[in-house]
């Protein structure tokens, strides 16, 4: 009795695996097959036209890419910080710790719209309002939507996931490590950016992954706080707003009056976001491996 249990719990899991498969690869598959249609040379280089059914999608590429990178750099290093703080330092029974633990895991849980309003009132209404009445005189400059806070809401929406990633990698890092260093002589600063990080340098990069994975489709967050209905420019400062590709697919499906003109240019451009968000988790991957190589030695 016992082995037909096993046996009957391995089966509906190979069922469970084979069909979370089969639907991926319909899904990619279906978009893999329309999205090529439009697609061409002039459509990723080009600039969309006025209504948006004609030209490219250029500056939405570059307008996600830079997103992702800027969200990067702000989330990255922050939370690899406080899983430092979590792992190395803080003490289970302190209150800090137990209010930190809890904000990271009540933001973990948020709805994406809700970052949204918050990146437009902490970013854009406070904090920008603040820069532009000290270094601009009032005159509006950072008070608005913009690239720069639309990454800070992205960093603050994707940062539990690194913060909880990193943390794990490095409370896997042995003991026998941290101890040796001390002994040693290392202060335990030293023995955590010396000894412990390259052992979790993968694990840093895990979580720069899965914030990329989550950052580079996200829509409702660069809503209120970056992201250009038409804007067939490219951002050059940080206070310029940009073009998304998953807001200009949002765009294209809610906006159009006529949706079989519109489905070519849909489709090709969502194939073009799955391409550049596997793309941008590949180069994370390869980063990741040459990181952990060079730890290694």
């Amino acid at each position: 009795m016992r082995k037909f249990v096993d046996r009957t719990f391995v089966v509906l899991s190979l069922a469970a695996t084979v069909i979370i498969l089969a639907i991926l690869f319909v899904i990619i598959g279906n978009i893999a097959y329309h999205g090529t249609e439009r697609l061409s040379w002039e459509f990723i280089t080009a600039a969309p036209e006025s209504g948006m059914t004609a030209g490219g999608i250029f500056p939405a590429i570059y307008g996600t890419v830079l997103l992702v990178l800027l969200m990067s750099l702000a989330a990255v290093p922050f939370g690899v910080l406080v899983a430092i703080y979590f792992a190395e330092y803080a003490r289970p029974e302190s209150r800090l710790y137990r209010w930190t633990r809890m904000a990271v895991n009540n933001l973990a849980g948020v709805p994406s719209i809700v970052f949204g309003l918050f990146g437009l009132g902490f970013f854009v209404q406070s904090i920008g309002k603040a820069i532009d009445r000290a270094a601009y005189s009032g005159r509006l400059v950072y008070a608005q939507p913009s690239i720069l806070w639309a990454a800070m809401t992205m960093a603050v929406l994707t940062l539990p996931v690194v913060i909880i990633t990193v943390e794990e990698t490095l409370r896997a890092v042995p003991r026998d490590y941290r101890e040796a260093s001390l002994a040693l002589g290392a202060t335990k600063l030293q023995t955590i950016f010396r000894v412990v990080l390259p052992q979790a340098w993968s694990g840093v990069m895990t979580g720069a992954i899965l914030a990329i994975s989550r950052g580079a489709g996200e829509v409702a967050p660069v809503l209120f706080t970056g992201a250009a209905y038409f804007l067939p420019r490219l951002p050059s400062h940080p206070a310029d707003q940009f073009m998304h590709l998953g807001y200009h697919i949002w765009v294209l499906t809610t906006q159009s009056t006529n949706v079989e003109a519109t489905k070519p240019l849909l489709y090709s451009t969502v194939f073009v976001l799955v391409v550049l968000t596997f793309l941008l988790n590949i180069t994370a991957i390869l980063i990741r491996n040459r990181m952990r190589k060079w730890a290694v030695r």
